[in-house]
């Protein structure tokens, strides 16, 4: 019974936290033609530290997918949700603590816990591999101009994920051990 009760409780959750990231995508960002500047990346941020890579990486996508369908901005690709679903997962693996069983939860270790995945997700993914989407639905300039243009993007973006994840962890670990998450008071 305990183990339908979580994974009800993560199911909820995620769901939640895909309509948050919705909110936060659609309404409270900065949003123009190849550029995207907010705090959409919390949700899923929070649900591969406290849930794990896989559910990092289906709220990344479903929250991706849902938001170009109800909420379109501009052209749609698919290699854009399967960048969100790679920047789940990568989230995943080096913030949640059953994968990466190095992570003391009591000190969050910076450079081997928050910056590589950060560096992965922001100059990686976003910056290279989603520059290369831009280019190609948008046309107008070439994948220089383009990377050029969204660098000023990620230049805001990595000192913003580098300071609020170490929070993020921070508030999954006192909601995992107040009960409110799944994963506390065993």
């Amino acid at each position: 019974m305990q183990k339908k009760q979580s994974y009800l409780v993560n199911i909820c959750v995620s769901a939640i936290l895909v309509a948050l990231e919705v909110v936060l995508n659609r309404f409270c960002s900065i949003n123009t033609a190849g550029l995207k500047i907010g705090f959409a990346f919390i949700p899923p941020t929070f649900a591969a530290i406290a849930l794990g890579p896989i559910a990092g990486a289906a709220v990344y996508a479903v929250s991706d997918l849902l938001g170009a369908m109800l909420f379109p901005i501009g052209p749609y690709h698919p290699g854009f949700t399967v960048c969100a679903a790679l920047m789940g997962v990568v989230a995943g693996m080096f913030l949640n603590e059953n994968p990466v069983s190095a992570i003391s939860r009591r000190r969050v270790r910076f450079w081997r816990n928050i910056v590589p995945p950060v560096l992965i997700n922001c100059v990686l993914i976003g910056l290279l591999i989603n520059t290369a989407w831009v280019s190609m639905l948008y046309g107008s300039r070439t994948y220089f101009g383009w990377f050029l243009y969204r660098l000023g993007e990620y230049a805001v973006l990595i000192p913003v994920q580098l300071i609020s994840i170490p929070i993020l962890v921070k508030v999954v670990d006192k909601l995992k051990k107040s009960g409110l998450l799944p994963g506390g008071l065993k």
